[in-house]
């Protein structure tokens, strides 16, 4: 039986934390309850709420979770680019992050149209 950890979305969005958490630890002090907190809560947002829905028992649940990720993909892109023009990354470390989340961003939204396409075939989960 598959498990959240077998979706690729839910694997990048891991990796996605751990980069995450490696790049805010040089961020100014002053961040430390600010950007820094927040960018570090939207990214475990992600992976948990993809592993939470998966571990429903219907897949509209599982939706639903699964938007909630998105929104949380959303809030941290706007923070990556925040913490861009605030010159707390580089170009080419933002363009690193950006690339690997609009992959989980396109990930998390194929998962969502495949339920729904598996929904109005008429099996639900």
């Amino acid at each position: 039986m598959k498990t959240h950890k077998d979706l690729d979305a839910w694997k990048n969005a891991i990796e996605l934390v751990v980069a995450i958490y490696s790049l805010t630890k040089s961020y100014p002090k002053e961040e430390l309850f600010g950007l820094m907190s927040q960018m570090r809560r939207a990214a475990v947002s992600i992976p948990s709420n993809i592993a939470e829905g998966a571990g429903r028992n219907h897949d509209k649940e599982f939706q639903q979770f699964l938007y909630i990720a998105l929104g949380s993909v959303a809030e941290l892109d706007t923070q990556l680019l925040l913490s861009e023009r605030l010159e707390y990354v580089t170009r080419s470390e933002f363009e690193e992050l950006n690339n690997l989340i609009t992959l989980i961003r396109s990930q998390i939204s194929g998962l969502v149209k495949y339920l729904k396409n598996k929904n109005c075939e008429g099996y639900t989960k």
